[in-house]
């Protein structure tokens, strides 16, 4: 019989265990590097090119809201209308655009940035760089949200209200995208369950689990949320396409 830890130590121990066997089980490999603190992924976080290209257009976005002042009190719907959102772009973007089969049309190849990026992404989820929305990609995307904001709104304080919402929401996913790929573990029972199901995307079947920021949202509404226990191991989960060269 297996004795019940009495100390707050033990229980700690016994729940970095289980996590560890978890982690291992979805995995099929055993932990290779030391949890990280919190503030020790943070630290690797910042040394990488999109949280500032992300932060820098944030930050001028919040402070172009302040110089340009006034509004409207319906300009909260936009912030609260993007959450919830949320879950169902970033399935689409991640299905349609970062799932993207290379395709020929005549004798040129149509393939993404993006799409070559997250095959080198799959092929080794271990490599923090390319955890990250591609610098190259961020250069043209940032601004564009500029002329898409300036266009859809009515209003000035409306457009500098959605770049804030939209620049905040893109950091805040780069954020949780790279914690889950970091070594920090789980602690809270959210990320937790963000935590696997991420981690079941990328070991034991490419074709569910696509929401990266919350667990079994827009996945249950696709229908793309299914028991692991029922889906066999895909054997191009690290190789997307089964294509003659993961990386592109």
């Amino acid at each position: 019989m297996t004795e019940t830890p009495r100390s707050a130590a033990d229980i700690d121990a016994l729940a970095a265990q289980r996590l560890a066997a978890d982690e291992e089980r979805i995995t099929g490999q055993a932990r290779r590097r030391e949890s990280l603190s919190l503030s020790a992924a943070g630290g690797e976080f910042w040394k990488h090119p999109s949280p500032w290209l992300i932060s820098s257009f944030l930050v001028a976005a919040v402070a172009g809201r302040v110089v340009i002042g006034g509004g409207s009190w319906w300009e909260l719907v936009i912030p609260a209308a993007l959450v919830a959102l949320f879950p169902v772009i970033e399935w689409c973007i991640h299905v349609a655009i970062l799932h993207w089969r290379p395709r020929s049309l005549g004798p040129v190849t149509i393939d993404s940035l993006l799409a070559r990026d997250h095959r080198a992404h799959h092929a080794d989820p271990r490599a923090l760089p390319l955890v990250f929305i591609p610098w190259k990609a961020l250069l043209w995307l940032l601004p564009a949200y500029v002329v898409v904001a300036w266009l859809a709104m009515p209003t000035p304080s409306a457009a500098a209200t959605l770049l804030v919402s939209v620049y905040a929401i893109k950091l805040a996913y780069e954020w949780t995208h790279y914690l889950v790929h970091s070594d920090y573990r789980p602690r809270s029972r959210w990320f937790r369950s963000v935590w696997r199901n991420h981690r079941l995307h990328h070991y034991k079947n490419e074709h569910y689990w696509f929401t990266v920021t919350t667990a079994g949202t827009a996945d249950r509404l696709f229908r793309t949320y299914p028991d692991p226990a029922a889906v066999a191991t895909s054997p191009t989960v690290r190789k997307l396409h089964d294509l003659e060269d993961a990386r592109g």
